[in-house]
């Protein structure tokens, strides 16, 4: 009983693409976000983490040196020989084309490293960024682009000071779907406010504009964050792991079969989570997950007695 036999996994999708392990290695290229730079504000989302941001003092290592690091902990622990650069950390369109291209161009320069992966906002996608990666993906290079969305509804995320609006989530994916980019979106459970016919709405909303990727998230309460100040005084309770095991099968079984699951869940620093503590067992969310999926196959599954056909009943 394995989570790729209810979902496709981003790992199972990446070896039937090209017949072997490939792996994300994080890269951490010094981007800041426009809404802590003053651009649109400078206290980031409630559930940011503030104190892990400096950009004064902040120097990542070179691209090439951090993919060098990530290659050798891969490939002891799995034995991978392909990756895809992972520009992970803030908001990484967030600056002119041209040092974009000189950032990506040092990734996709190592032999092994078949594509990009580019995390980053529906606001910061301008046109001319959007050409720049359909060119690497016109080369021959893996390619997509990860939106954090969050949630469908603008409430939520103008109560988390995310910046955005929904409608800015579809002018990006709309543009990116006409240069014929491959969109994963990024969706927290357990915002303030929201319940699980919010998860489920913004799912239907964004699968009715259409994504090729999906990453689902658990919201954590992290130390030096306005959300931890609300967790405090009482005025945010996180969701439980059977709340949001039995809401993220919900949002599996309603997804087309051919979308790809990058994440099901997430974990956050133990020195910096508060709560909810299961957040911090990746293993214990993925592996309730899996037995939730298989019961719930288990049960829609029917045999009939005089012919033997089984009969699903869900998806």
């Amino acid at each position: 009983m394995n989570l790729s036999d209810y979902v496709t996994t981003f790992g199972q999708y990446m070896l039937h693409r090209y017949g072997e392990r490939v792996h994300k290695i994080a890269i951490d290229a010094g981007f800041t976000c426009p809404n802590r730079d003053g651009t649109k504000g400078t206290g980031g989302c409630t559930f940011c983490n503030n104190s892990s941001f400096s950009p004064n003092g902040r120097e990542p290592q070179p691209v090439h040196t951090q993919i060098a690091a990530g290659r050798q902990v891969i490939a002891q622990r799995t034995g991978a020989r392909r990756f895809i650069a992972y520009f992970q950390a803030y908001t990484n369109t967030y600056a002119d084309p041209a040092h974009l291209d000189r950032l990506y161009r040092a990734a996709l320069a190592e032999p092994d490293v078949i594509g990009l992966s580019v995390g980053t906002r529906p606001d910061c996608v301008p046109d001319a960024v959007l050409d720049l990666l359909a060119g690497y993906q016109a080369e021959g290079f893996e390619v997509w682009l990860e939106l954090g969305l969050q949630s469908a509804f603008d409430e939520t995320l103008c109560r988390v000071n995310r910046g955005h609006d929904f409608a800015e989530y579809r002018r990006a994916v709309r543009a990116a779907h006409l240069r014929g980019l491959r969109v994963c979106t990024h969706l927290i459970l357990g915002l303030p406010g929201e319940t699980a016919w919010h998860a489920k709405t913004t799912l239907n909303r964004v699968l009715e504009l259409g994504t090729e990727g999906l990453k689902i998230h658990p919201l954590h309460v992290v130390k030096g964050t306005a959300l931890a100040n609300e967790w405090r005084r009482g005025e945010y309770r996180p969701w439980t792991l059977t709340a949001y095991v039995q809401t993220t099968a919900d949002l599996v079984e309603r997804t087309p079969p051919g979308i790809v699951f990058h994440r099901l869940t997430g974990t956050a620093p133990a020195q910096l989570l508060l709560a909810p503590e299961w957040c911090a067992h990746k293993w214990r969310v993925l592996n309730a997950l899996t037995a939730e999926l298989h019961a719930r196959r288990a049960r829609a599954t029917l045999t009939e007695p005089e012919t033997g056909n089984e009969i699903i009943t869900t998806v």
